[in-house]
This record gives structure tokens, sequence and C-alpha cells, in this order.
């Protein structure tokens, strides 16, 4: 009976039981199905099986559409705590939080580089910061991305993807509204042209401001976009919305959006729209020399 003495070699069995494929797939949020995590990343985080858009994150997304050598530009700044707000937290562990999860200052990238044969200004934001929301330091970085194009002349790009403004910085992140919306009005005066990208989500102050200002406005497919949420809407108007309310299938058929491009298309789909929107585009008139600017 010495093999139920043996010590050696014990069986245990441990509280979290784990397997050696665990945290290698993940499950599709629309159709459910299992997907492998690097065939995912391989596709952009779209689902090989319907299509559907996970969230991007904004590094990934500047790597994406810009070609190599690409420079990452105002990433210095940092938010501070003016009204020492605290919740379930402090502000300042969020931010903490935040920062170490995601390696980023706050919210948003700023970038310079080509987008195709194009040299343009691009803003990225960063949903895993805070819900990239948008306070002062978001507010700051997009505006130097529109001074950029300014003094450069070159097209500027936002990509959105927030759940609107920072309610722990009160007023002041109110204020980056006006702050951007007023930039990008020099932009327009200026007739340097401004694409706006809406992924899932763009919803409150960020909607209601630069998001929807864009010479062209287009979105991710099934992107939630909008100022209040749905839920606040019904219990608002006390009446039921439409199936697929505020996604952006629903948004392009009702006249806000001018396009809806899936994540491997955007690529090529920017920069052909560059080749016809960028002042520098020029469209014969008559068959000799004469040309005029398309813009």
């Amino acid at each position: 009976m010495s093999w139920f003495k043996r010590e050696d070699h014990q069986i245990v069995n441990d509280a979290e039981k784990t397997v050696r494929t665990e945290g290698l797939w993940t499950k599709c949020g629309n159709c459910g199905a299992i997907l492998f995590k690097q065939e995912l990343a391989d596709n952009l985080q779209v689902c090989t099986k319907c299509g559907y858009h996970f969230r991007f994150d904004a590094r990934s997304r500047v790597e994406n559409l810009l070609e190599p050598g690409y420079q990452l530009v105002d990433l210095e700044l940092k938010s501070t705590d003016p009204l020492q707000f605290t919740d379930l937290k402090p502000y300042k562990r969020r931010l903490l939080e935040a920062q170490k999860k995601t390696g980023l200052n706050d919210a948003i990238v700023n970038a310079i580089g080509n987008l195709g044969p194009h040299p343009v200004v691009l803003s990225v934001m960063e949903y895993a910061f805070i819900g990239g929301s948008m306070g002062a330091v978001v507010g700051e970085t997009i505006t130097r991305a529109i001074d950029r194009s300014l003094a450069t002349g070159h097209p500027l790009i936002i990509v959105a993807a927030s759940g609107g403004a920072r309610m722990m910085e009160g007023i002041a992140s109110l204020m980056q509204l006006a702050k951007i919306s007023s930039a990008l009005a020099r932009l327009d005066d200026a007739k340097i042209p401004y694409i706006s990208v809406m992924t899932d989500p763009t919803t409150g102050g960020v909607t209601a401001s630069f998001a929807m200002l864009g010479d062209l406005n287009i979105a991710e497919p099934g992107a939630l976009i909008g100022f209040a949420g749905p839920r606040v809407i019904e219990q608002t108007i006390r009446q039921k919305l439409p199936e697929g309310f505020q996604r952006s299938e629903f948004l392009l058929e009702h006249g806000f959006l001018d396009a809806i491009v899936t994540r491997k298309e955007m690529k090529a789909y920017l920069a052909q729209t560059l080749s016809w929107i960028t002042p520098s585009a020029t469209v014969s008139l008559t068959g000799d020399s004469t040309r005029a600017s398309v813009r």
C-alpha cells in the first residue's frame, strides 16, 4: 500500500483553474463566434466571421493609416486635477491607472506623416483611457494638431472614439468643445481639408463638437454615434426608438454621414479622397492649360 503514501507529485487543486490556452481566445460580441486573438489582431480587430469591428487602440490605428517613418508628437502633456475630484476613487488615481494601462499620458495621440502619397496631420483618440473622455489635455492636443495643419497646409484627420467630455474636469472639459470648434473654423477659413472618422463609440460632447464638423464625415460599420444615450432619449421623449438608432448605418441613411468604410478599406479610401479634396488637386476645365482647384 506504499502507493497511497507517496508524497511526491501530489495533485493539487488550485482555487483558480487555468488551462494552457486560456487568454488566447475571445468571443465576438455580434455573432458569438470564438476567435483566436492572434488571428483577430492580424485582421485589424475585425471579426473574421461576420465583420464586426472590435475597438482598435490608438497606436495601432496610427500604424495602420500612416506610412512607415511617421512621427508621434505632443505626447508630453498630462492632465492635472483642478477640482480635486473624487467619486468612487480620486481622479488622480484614475489618471495613474489609465496611464499605466495604456502607456499614454492621456486619451489622444497626434502623429505627422504620409497617408499614401499625402502628407497629413493625424489625431487619434484612445477609448481605453477613461473612456476616451475629453479633458483639457485632449482639447489642447487636438488644437495643436489643427495648428500644425494651419502651419503646414496639410490636411487634418481626426479619429474619434470617446464617451464625451470628462466630467472629472468640470467646466474645463466643456470649454474644449468651443476651443476645438473655433480652431476648426480657422482651418475652414484657410480652406485646409478636415476629415472626421467616427468609430465605436463617438458620443457626448465629442459628437456635438468636432466629430460632426468634418468636410467629410465617415464612420466604421456599426459604430455607436450620438449625443445622449438611447435610454436617456427614450426616457425623455417617452417613445421607443427605431431599431439600429444611433448606429452608423442609420445615420448614413438619414444624412448625418457621408460614408461608411470598413477598417481594411479605410486607408485606401482616405488616400483616394485626399487626392481630390486637397487644394493641390486640379481638374481640367478646357482642352488648354487652364486649370482650377477642386476645392
